[in-house]
């Protein structure tokens, strides 16, 4: 019988995802899920358990067992995420409960606790490194949120709250896809194309043809599609039927069985019943927990703060739009599914270029070359193309070496196909780790959701699109390039919520540096070079509109964290009057009332950002303060933003420490002193003074 590839992830370099299959899922998952049950048992209840038990005997055989099962768990969920097919959906959903009654078990368990608690109380501790201490500090914390400390009456309850959240995140994001996948709009007459680009034309006929329906063309609510429709198409009632049908989305205005409504609220009463459970006030403060903030009042305060000094640069940007809409485009009423096709307008008028224009100097060859120039250029090492199974044909697997030797490897999967879950992410596939002698180095997956390629035409970016692959190419870096040797705290595993997104949006400032996006753009026809002419007209529209853009994430942020400081809502609408709230404290932008925003909130619903959105204004922050490091030093290199000194130290004290040390104390090693918001305001602009 062939081995199943699932089970031999520790002896091979990769995993086999050539022959990965779904029926491979569940007799892994439960087999793995038995070992590490077998050796709890072991270590905590048999005769032969460790009368002191210390990291050699305890810990790191459970880091073993446990690394394992998570290999293989992390490798069914990114093929749950990047390949949703039924047979691998019905894989997935199959085991979820069986993986999530595990987890909870083992997080609520008091023998491990006990038996963690021991360790630390072993006179051994003391001799343990600073990263070990940590680790054991941060495993006590962890098992006090999973329950471990409850009493045993009441864990089996916590249990299943684990395992129906578990379940109601997937089907949360699976009605979600489902829903985007549901709606098309099918377009017969050339004339209805007025405005939208070539390419994403092309890409739409191309979409029809793989239908069947020749002459046609096929627009989607996938990104790829629904965006360029919604920014430069001049057929106003297109338009609001896309944004109708992608506002409403997986709520009651479609089909019955994809509605999240009722799932929003079971996830919010069962968020809240944890939270008593463990005896905090709300979920807000059981995710802050392990997080860099404080309490809750100060990630309000931050938000309104924020909100306060954005809020006279939203008004001013909504007043400039509706005042060019009706001047220019005749437009009195400025409707919802007009503000990204009049901003794109008002982009052209007072900057003359448009998004399009720009997009046709980024094909996804050179901006890929160019991005790992820059990181090659910021932290010493090579990227190189190398071979490994993959799950796509798109997908491509590179190398990361320093001075020759191999320091990881990743997975990079750009574009937007049907089975693909949206948005863009980087995960772990591995992390490093050092035991039993040996250097297991790190894997991560990098996925995307670009335009793909049109026959011999390479894929092109938005510059939006550039930013958001050097976003998640940070986090990658973050966990490829850690010099930690311990698995618990290598890489990302560990990292303050609110502190992970630094990396990220740290990466994204070097789109804004002419020397570097001229390296990495070629015009699609003609070869050039991005002029710099049009890269100083971007420049000036850097923070167009940045008002509008930030009380936005303002919004969200709020929300969020409003919905899990405040009693669970017995009904969606009480959801929804709390949106509402929430829009008349920051917003300028109000939408339609049938607008359903919650429905399709998957960062806090179904991608572990509850009570956590905040992270990301949060974080930029942090790394707003951290780029101005570099924008420091360039004021004595020759303007040089990819200083290599300064790129060493981000990584010695940021990314190569994952969560050995607190953030803050990472930061302040980089920075020397706390964080500063003011480059987070001078980078958005929010420094100049509003006109009169």
């Amino acid at each position: 019988m062939t081995a199943n590839p699932l089970l031999t992830l520790d002896a091979h370099e990769f995993p086999a995802f050539d022959a990965i299959a779904p029926e491979h899922v569940a007799p892994a998952i439960t087999q793995l899920i038995a070992e590490n049950r077998a050796l709890v048992e072991k270590l905590t209840a048999s005769p032969e358990k460790p009368a002191a038990p210390d990291w050699a005997n305890f810990v790191a055989p459970l880091d073993v067992a446990s690394e394992r099962l998570g290999r293989a768990w992390g490798v069914v969920s990114h093929l749950h995420g990047v390949l949703d097919t039924p047979p691998w959906r019905e894989a997935y959903n199959a085991v979820l409960p069986e993986i999530s009654a595990f987890y909870a078990e083992m997080g609520q368990s008091r023998a491990l606790f006990e038996g963690y608690r021991a360790v630390t109380q072993n006179p051994a501790f003391a001799q343990e490194t600073p990263v070990r201490q940590r680790i054991l500090q941060q495993a006590l914390r962890d098992f006090r949120l999973s329950g471990a400390e409850l009493p045993e009456a009441d864990k089996p309850r916590f249990a299943e709250i684990q395992q129906e959240l578990a379940a109601l995140a997937a089907k949360f994001s699976e009605n979600l896809l489902d829903a985007t996948n549901a709606h098309v709009e099918w377009i017969d007459n050339e004339a209805d194309l007025a405005g939208i680009p070539a390419d994403a034309c092309a890409a739409a006929a191309a979409s029809a043809r793989e239908d069947g329906r020749e002459g046609c063309w096929k627009f989607t609510l996938h990104m790829p599609s629904y965006l360029p429709v919604m920014q430069y198409a001049d057929n106003r009632a297109l338009r609001e039927r896309l944004y109708r049908a992608y506002a409403t989305r997986a709520s009651e205005h479609g089909a019955k069985d994809l509605d999240n409504s009722d799932i929003i609220v079971r996830i919010l009463q069962l968020r809240a019943e944890e939270a008593q459970m463990l005896g905090y006030a709300n979920y807000a403060e059981v995710s802050l927990a392990p997080k860099m903030a404080e309490s809750t009042a100060q990630v309000l305060e931050f938000l309104r703060d924020i909100a306060r000094r954005a809020r006279p640069y939203a008004e001013r940007d909504l007043a400039e739009l509706r005042e060019f809409a009706r001047r220019e485009l005749g437009l009195e009423e400025l409707a919802a599914w007009d503000i990204a096709w009049a901003s794109e307008k008002l982009r052209q008028a007072r900057y003359a270029f448009s998004e399009h224009e720009v997009k046709q100097y980024f094909p996804e060859p050179k901006v890929t070359a160019g991005l790992f120039e820059a990181i090659g250029r910021l932290y010493g090492v090579d990227l190189r193309p190398a071979h490994a199974p993959r799950w796509h044909p798109d997908v491509r697997f590179f190398e990361l070496q320093r001075q020759g030797h191999s320091i990881g490897h990743f997975w990079m999967d750009l574009f937007a196909r049907p089975s693909k879950r949206g948005g863009a992410w980087m995960d772990s596939a591995r992390s490093r780790w050092r035991h039993r002698g040996a250097l297991q180095t790190p894997q991560a997956y990098l996925v995307c959701n670009f335009s793909a390629p049109q026959g011999d035409v390479p894929a092109t970016f938005r510059h939006d699109d550039v930013l958001t692959l050097f976003h998640e190419c940070g986090h990658g870096l973050h966990h490829l390039l850690t010099e930690v040797d311990e698995v618990a705290a290598s890489g990302i595993s560990g990292v303050e919520w609110d502190a992970v997104e630094l990396p990220s949006q740290f990466m994204e400032n070097f789109c804004w540096d002419y020397g570097v996006l001229a390296a990495m753009s070629s015009h699609v026809e003609t070869g050039e070079a991005l002029p710099r002419a049009l890269f100083d007209k971007m420049f000036a529209a850097r923070n167009f509109q940045s008002g509008l853009a930030m009380v936005r994430q303002i919004e969200f942020s709020l929300f969020d964290f409003l919905l899990h400081s405040r009693p669970a809502p017995h009904a969606i609408r009480e959801v929804q009057a709390l949106l509402d709230e929430v829009r008349r404290e920051v917003a300028v932008l109000i939408p339609p009332e049938w607008h359903r925003f919650a429905h399709s909130f998957s960062h806090i619903f179904a991608g572990g950002y509850a009570a956590g959105y905040y992270s990301y204004k949060w974080a930029e922050v942090l790394s707003s303060d951290a780029f101005a490091a570099f924008e420091e030093a360039a004021q004595t290199n020759g303007g040089n933003l990819l200083d290599a000194e300064t790129g060493r130290r981000f990584q010695r004290e940021i990314l190569a420490v994952g969560s050995a040390r607190p953030a803050i104390e990472s930061f302040r090693a980089f920075r020397g002193r706390d964080p500063q918001i003011d480059a987070l305001l001078r980078h958005h602009g929010m420094t100049d003074p509003l006109p009169a």
